[in-house]
């Protein structure tokens, strides 16, 4: 099969201007928890995208934490590259891509630090594997084996077995401030449904999108 031949039909329904919400902030509550209670796998990934200096975009996956009016948390370590990009530039996109009930979410903002005790608290509730592997990985930099890693793991879990796992201090987190949230409905015959949330002096504007 050739992958121009690769298509389906989007069948679930529409989304229509008079069903949305004056603001995005409850309607993607309500996307995120129909996503889970369909038992999507991690229905809280979302796709980060970032710029470097020289205007090349990355793309990684992260899950999101926390989001209330006050933007989307994720947790990243700051040497990271994603970090890197932020520091020069922190215009940032979030994709959300629900496949399996045909519906996308496009958020795009500024992000910026979290403080210490918000990253502290996270940090805490943090199984201690994982803690002891945020020490263990020194995120984007180069290694010559996975055996580097494991070994550095192993390490660190004898040294923290019978203690507490303190916060590194190169590992923190991230608050997007929303500027536009884009809703996507999957449609009969490409048809599909696109509404965006525009942020303008504390307002929220929307506005249909041709598919």
């Amino acid at each position: 099969m050739e992958l121009s031949d690769i298509r389906r039909e989007y069948t679930r329904g529409g989304l229509r201007r008079n069903d949305l919400p004056d603001e995005p902030l409850s309607l993607f509550d309500k996307w995120l928890k129909q996503a889970i209670e369909a038992n999507l796998t991690d229905p809280t990934a979302m796709t980060v995208a970032t710029v470097d200096e020289d205007g090349q975009p990355y793309q990684r996956i992260v899950l999101l934490k926390h989001f209330d009016k006050d933007g989307f948390v994720f947790y990243t370590n700051l040497g990271s590259r994603k970090a890197l990009h932020l520091s020069n530039n922190a215009k940032i996109s979030l994709h959300f891509p629900w496949h399996p009930i045909e519906r996308q979410v496009h958020i795009t903002g500024q992000a910026e630090k979290l403080s210490k005790l918000e990253v502290m608290k996270y940090f805490a509730s943090r199984p201690k594997e994982s803690q002891i592997a945020a020490w263990a990985s020194k995120q984007s930099s180069r290694l010559s084996a996975r055996g580097v890693l494991e070994g550095k793991f192993f390490e660190l879990k004898q040294k923290f077995a019978n203690g507490e796992v303190p916060l590194p201090t190169f590992w923190g987190g991230y608050r997007v401030r929303v500027n536009s949230i884009e809703f996507w409905q999957g449609g009969e015959n490409r048809l599909h449904d696109r509404f965006l949330y525009s942020l303008e002096d504390d307002n929220w504007s929307v506005e249909r999108l041709a598919p």
